[in-house]
């Protein structure tokens, strides 16, 4: 069992084909209703403001369905398929003078890389109602802000950076820039790589934990050269898409969103994951002491 709040939560799992309808169900409601507000509800008279606003009212109705089933967890596809919504809204909207080319060479990739980690979401997630670890650790750390930590820490950032980083996508998609040229040809490729390292190291980590022995660590293939290949492939795909922006037009706000990533992942994401690593794992410690955190360098020794 286990206790959130003042509530317990049952550990038998509901079937992947349940879990995967509850969930594509609530996300179909969010985006309804996200759509209805940007063809009725009030305006900015700002493409990017309005989707903005929506993406924040869409992130609340994915936190009502969190919190009403009691399990944070509901909001961790959500980032990965958002972008996607945008991306077609963008392309629909769009103005005149927007490269086709670039437009097309930018869904590639957004496609690519969010069927990549959509799919690898639903392949290891267990089932209704387990929840990632790291949430019970956020809301427990401050009990007296739980609903607080829940619906800002949870959802409301993640979805502001995922946003940030959408900042270079919109550029491309929606505003008139420059031709079609070498710098987009160069951010496909990039980008592509990118997911095909994501996708590479995801396999090489199932792999390993279908015959991992108890307290055993990967320290092979890209996972001997990275600490987190997967991470890394996942910074270059926001990378791919300032490329993608710049390939557009010159503005200070396009390295935002790989910025913020950047930022996220070194100052979150990597130190919880290791922490947990060695928690679990005590020959973990080996790993970082030989193995680059993400870079991949010539192995210390």
């Amino acid at each position: 069992m286990s206790i959130r709040a003042g509530y317990v939560r049952p550990v038998n799992y509901l079937s992947g084909p349940k879990t995967m309808a509850m969930v594509s169900g609530a996300y179909v409601v969010s985006m309804v209703i996200g759509l209805a507000w940007l063809k009725l509800g009030p305006t900015t008279h700002s493409l990017l403001w309005d989707s903005l606003i929506a993406d924040l009212v869409m992130t609340v109705v994915i936190f009502v369905f969190s919190r009403a089933l009691k399990n944070s967890s509901f909001y961790d596809a959500y980032w990965t398929v958002i972008p996607v919504f945008f991306l077609a809204y963008w392309i629909a909207e769009r103005s005149p003078g927007a490269s086709t080319a670039r437009i097309v060479c930018v869904s590639v990739v957004v496609i690519a890389w969010s069927v990549r980690l959509t799919s690898n979401w639903a392949r290891f997630y267990p089932g209704h109602p387990h929840e990632d670890w790291r949430y019970p650790m956020l809301r427990e750390k401050h009990p007296k802000i739980e609903f607080w930590t829940d619906l800002m820490g949870i959802h409301v950032v993640p979805t502001l950076c995922v946003f940030a980083g959408m900042l270079p996508m919109y550029a491309a998609i929606c505003l008139p820039g420059r031709a079609f040229g070498v710098v987009d040809v160069l951010a496909t490729i990039l980008g592509l790589a990118c997911v095909y390292l994501s996708l590479a190291a995801d396999k090489q980590l199932r792999d390993f934990a279908a015959t991992k022995k108890p307290g055993e660590a990967l320290k092979h293939g890209l996972w001997g050269l990275s600490r987190h290949p997967n991470y890394l492939g996942e910074i270059g795909f926001w990378v791919s898409l300032m490329i993608f922006g710049f390939a557009a037009l010159t503005a200070w706000w396009l390295p935002v969103g790989a910025v913020t990533m950047i930022a996220l992942f070194f100052g979150a994401s990597i130190p919880m994951m290791e922490e947990r690593s060695l928690e679990r794992r005590p020959e973990y410690q080996e790993v970082i002491d030989t193995v680059p955190k993400l870079v991949p360098l010539p192995r210390r020794r």
